[in-house]
């Protein structure tokens, strides 16, 4: 049975994660990884950009440290952005169980049934095929709770 979102499950995640890995994260202002890790930034969550390109070269991206891999990452993370294509997906996802991330997101367009499914059998709440920039004004969603 095909994955759908639910509106309990995405309220869930952008009420109770604090801090977001996002993966695929760019320094161009024109991409969307880039306008949505600020949008995540202005209702106050804390997003650590995760890029190997950008995290060997020493970039930062809103004057955040970029992280190789979501392993490198020296906090707890929360959910998992992914801005990677559908077919590159599932390997984020399986490294979002493996770090015990408790919620991942696809972003719109990108698409793994299998890997979903892996991440709800692992315990993690999903989003797939959609994006917080819509979901939290149309869910009427300040930030993450206190």
């Amino acid at each position: 049975m095909p994955f759908k979102n639910a509106d309990k499950a995405l309220r869930q995640i952008l009420t109770k994660s604090k801090t977001i890995a996002l993966v695929g994260a760019s320094k161009k202002p024109e991409r969307a990884s880039n306008e949505v890790m600020g949008f995540l930034l202005s209702r106050g969550y804390n997003v650590i950009p995760v890029n190997p390109l950008l995290a060997d070269s020493g970039d930062t991206v809103y004057d955040k440290k970029v992280y190789a891999t979501l392993k490198d990452i020296p906090v707890p993370i929360d959910m998992v952005d992914i801005f990677r294509r559908s077919d590159q997906a599932g390997a984020v996802v399986d490294e979002a169980i493996a770090v015990g991330a408790k919620f991942v997101w696809l972003q719109e367009g990108v698409v793994d049934e299998d890997a979903a499914q892996r991440a709800l059998d692992a315990g993690l709440l999903v989003a797939m095929d959609t994006c917080p920039y819509v979901e939290i004004p149309r869910l009427g969603i300040d930030g993450p709770d206190d």
